[in-house]
């Protein structure tokens, strides 16, 4: 794919919105009645699932879905295969955590926190993959 200016400033945007998003200064969802949102409580009349579990898996999605345009973009973007670009999305959310940790006590750093980011990294590389690979042709 070649890189457009369009697609460098919609990587550096969201590069922006997830540094912003990693080290605010609270839970980025504080002050928010998250377990009377309309997810959770769809969990819990659809599924019987506990507000609280509900929370959980909105959270656990949400941060799949963060990780998702960054697998996109760096296959799109670069010569990375999808593996090495899971391995980075792997290292990134490591380093957010870590910097969580460190620098934003009042934020939780989490193992399942780097699991969830990674797969989003994993999704968003795998569908760059197959989606290029539709539009080139391969060569004889």
């Amino acid at each position: 794919m070649r890189r457009s200016p369009t697609h460098v400033v919609l990587a550096l945007a969201y590069l922006a919105v997830l540094a912003a998003i990693a080290f605010w200064p609270t839970p980025v969802d504080q002050g928010v009645d998250v377990l009377n949102s309309w997810p959770v409580r769809w969990l819990e009349s659809s599924f019987g699932m506990p507000r609280p579990t509900g929370y959980d898996v909105v959270q656990t999605a949400a941060n799949v879905v963060l990780f998702v345009p960054l697998g996109w973009l760096a296959v799109a973007l670069t010569r990375l295969s999808w593996w090495q670009v899971t391995a980075a999305g792997f290292v990134l959310s490591s380093g957010i955590e870590v910097g969580q940790a460190l620098l934003r006590p009042e934020r939780f750093a989490t193992v399942s926190d780097v699991v969830a980011n990674t797969s989003g990294a994993l999704l968003g590389a795998v569908a760059a993959t197959v989606a290029l690979r539709r539009r080139v042709p391969a060569r004889a």
